[in-house]
């Protein structure tokens, strides 16, 4: 490290001419990078990924896309079985097909609408199945505008024909990208700009921030030309945006603190810089390898966009640490000391006496570690036993949605009687003729509400012909799962094959939790190996992980208490318990929380290990490390509680789920893990911390700090 800060130093024009190039060129690429990323979410390999293939390859639509639902609700006592109304009906329908080409229709008319119909004939639905989009398969919102500017000319019954839908939920409910992005990323840098000028009293609030900005757009740089060579998510833009803020500003907070504290007890410049560099530069680079493990983990599930996050996230915490390392010295080095100088007078003028308040704090957990232990522990282990009940999935059609034209179509369909399923539907792919006796045996099925047949050519396409089941639940409720299961069962022994978003979804499901096991594996024993070699024992990497498992976990129960038993999914984000959690948003929650609460782990633990070779005494080192540490690792978690929170101020609910599960579980990783548990805990094993037996001291290349060899307790 010193000799990386040497290096930086003497040619720091040359490094700040470097950052400023690749910000530049970082801002050019981060203006286009929504276009250059991938929507898709496969499973390759899995029985519906490979229905729906086979329908969007012969028919060109549905399979991937969920139908756009058209509702009709005749006023007064007209009812959609009077000739006029029906006709009306069938006619809206079929011109709304008309304005999306290559789609198929179904009306609720005639003996192909069986099941469109509610009992009392006072609203009726008609399907269109519109063709896959782009760039996202799995939605096309040119088809649903078509969709909604017809159906905003058309009257049935003296009523209004209303468009409803899984996508059209969704978009009432508002995008996650482009300006939205922009918008939530300058909100969480607001945050972060109030959180630092408290912390540092002058214009040095500036200089996170600075590398913070330098940091993501040079990662938008590295994003696009990796989506260049291979396919990338686009969910890697938030994370991008605004974890990467977080943890950028992070490390820049670790580096300046350690350096005004050195310029505070020697008064020279250059030599607290290279303390700096050489204690907390040491511990970001730990701390950011830590991060990247986290997401490099996600490559071993096999699920391509996962894998693809994995591989886009890894580059935000290499490049936060390259920028800390190197373009933050140089920043320090040249400005540091006049942008200070208002604080140092200060600080000059008033010298602090007597023990911080996060020294008093951390007496007080020592003195009580027994309570702040069990206290803390029994939270966690509460909060951890409810994420045992987080079931992944897509949530419920009740919760896409807080309001609307596309919400007020859906309450007239449940309040009619004809449920949630309508937004749902499971597409079964048969052979050509051979419909009859799977639709007999299909219509036998607890939960299925009805099995249409259409005819004509487009449903009956390359020897194949399409049937629709209609459950009554949707996809994501409890009902609609279970009857999904009995078809599923089913349909290999009636011939046919299984398709449609929601069974696909089920099988992306199994194919991301199946690795989770091993996932976590990996990362816990490469962790445990750099933690090793970093803290120099055996005790407090294996309680670090321990604790960072458990701290997770906490965060799973907070977002399975929020939002799928709906403790406050009203009061976030207006809508109902989800019922699931978004498939992929508990294994990016894992990801990258895990990375982000080891840094403060790592911050905490690295000071405590070197007050302890500086002291010898396990009680002493947990104090003065603390109350080095503590205020940094609050300014830390608070400054990326307010980028999550400016993310959950997004209208999408997938992005707020993840929001809500990151914040929380920033906040009380922070509070009761690293203010609370942690200082009790290392208090409690005393001098059994500091055990590393010497052959692993030697297999790992541990190299012992000056000093150590006194023991205390």
């Amino acid at each position: 490290m010193s000799r990386l800060t040497e290096g930086v130093l003497r040619h720091r024009r040359l490094v700040a001419l470097g950052w400023v190039l690749l910000a530049l060129a970082g801002a050019w690429a981060a203006s286009g990078i929504s276009d250059a990323l991938s929507r898709t979410f496969d499973a390759p390999g899995r029985p519906a990924f490979e229905a729906n293939k086979r329908i969007v390859a012969a028919y060109g639509n549905g399979g991937l896309v969920n139908p756009i639902v058209l509702v009709a609700d005749p006023r007064g006592d007209r009812k959609v079985s009077d000739p006029a109304v029906r006709d009306a009906l069938r006619d809206a329908v079929e011109r709304v097909g008309r304005a999306v080409p290559g789609s198929r229709t179904v009306v609720p008319t005639g003996a192909t609408g069986e099941g469109l119909t509610a009992d009392d004939e006072r609203v009726a639905f008609g399907l269109v199945f519109p063709p896959v989009g782009r760039p996202s398969p799995d939605e096309n919102p040119q088809a649903l505008a078509a969709a909604r500017r017809v159906a905003a000319g058309s009257e049935v019954g003296g009523a209004p024909l209303r468009v409803t839908g899984v996508e059209a939920l969704a978009d009432d409910s508002g995008g996650g990208g482009g300006v939205g992005l922009l918008v939530e990323t300058l909100l969480g840098g607001l945050g972060a700009l109030l959180v630092l000028a408290w912390v540092f009293s002058s214009l040095l609030a500036f200089v996170p921030l600075v590398v913070a900005a330098v940091s993501i757009l040079t990662t938008f740089l590295l994003l696009r030309g990796l989506a260049a060579l291979t396919e990338v998510n686009f969910t890697v833009q938030f994370l991008v945006g605004l974890i990467g803020l977080g943890i950028a500003i992070d490390y820049s907070l670790l580096v300046v603190f350690r350096w005004r504290e050195e310029r505070a007890r020697t008064g020279d410049d250059d030599a607290a810089l290279r303390r700096a560099m050489a204690t907390a530069g040491h511990a970001v680079a730990v701390s950011g390898v830590t991060v990247a493990i986290g997401l490099l983990a996600l490559v071993v599930v096999p699920v391509p966009f996962i894998r693809s996050i994995g591989f886009g996230g890894l580059l935000i915490p290499l490049v936060s640490v390259l920028a800390a390392l190197t373009l933050l010295p140089v920043l320090l080095a040249t400005l540091g000391p006049r942008l200070d100088r208002r604080h140092a007078r200060r600080a000059a003028a008033h010298p602090h006496e007597g023990p911080t308040g996060w020294e008093r704090w951390s007496r007080g957990v020592v003195r009580r570690r027994w309570p702040a232990a069990i206290v803390g522990l029994l939270v966690l282990v509460v909060l951890a036993g409810v994420a045992t009940t987080l079931r992944p999935g897509q949530p419920s059609v009740d919760a896409l949605s807080a309001g609307g034209e596309a919400r007020t179509a859906l309450r007239t369909l449940e309040r009619a009687g004809l449920g949630t399923g309508a937004l749902t539907p499971i597409e079964l792919l048969a052979r050509e003729g051979e419909t009859s006796e799977p639709g007999r045996q299909l219509r036998a099925v607890e939960g299925v509400r009805a099995v249409l047949a259409p005819t004509g050519p487009e449903w009956s396409r390359g020897g194949t012909s399409l049937l629709l089941a209609l459950p009554t639940g949707d996809a994501a409720s409890d009902a609609g799962r279970a009857t999904l299961d009995r078809v599923r069962d089913i349909g290999p022994r009636v011939g046919v094959q299984v398709g449609g978003p929601g069974a696909q979804d089920r099988d992306l499901t199994d194919a991301i939790y199946a690795s989770f096991p091993l996932m976590v594996a990996l990362i816990a024993v490469i962790t445990l190996l750099f933690l090793l070699r970093a803290l120099r024992s055996v005790v407090l990497p294996l309680k670090a992980i321990a604790l960072n498992v458990l701290s997770v976990g906490s965060s799973f129960g907070i977002v399975v208490l929020v939002w799928q038993q709906g403790w406050g999914s009203e009061l976030i984000g207006g809508v109902p318990a989800t019922g699931s959690i978004t498939t992929w948003v508990p294994l990016a929650i894992f990801a990258f929380l895990y990375g982000l609460s080891m840094d403060y782990e790592v911050f905490i633990l690295s000071r405590v290990r070197e007050e302890y070779d500086a002291t010898g005494s396990t009680d002493e080192a947990v104090v003065r490390g603390l109350g080095h540490t503590g205020r940094l690792v609050t300014s830390a978690a608070l400054i990326l509680f307010l980028a999550f929170v400016a993310l959950a101020a997004g209208p999408n609910t997938e992005i707020r789920i993840l929001a809500t599960g990151l914040a929380a579980g920033i906040l009380l990783d922070a509070t009761v893990v690293r203010a609370l548990v942690v200082p009790a805990l290392v208090t409690l094993f005393g001098r059994a911390n500091w055990w590393l037996p010497g052959w692993l001291e030697r297999v790992a290349g541990v190299r012992r700090a000056d000093g150590t060899a006194r023991r205390g307790g």
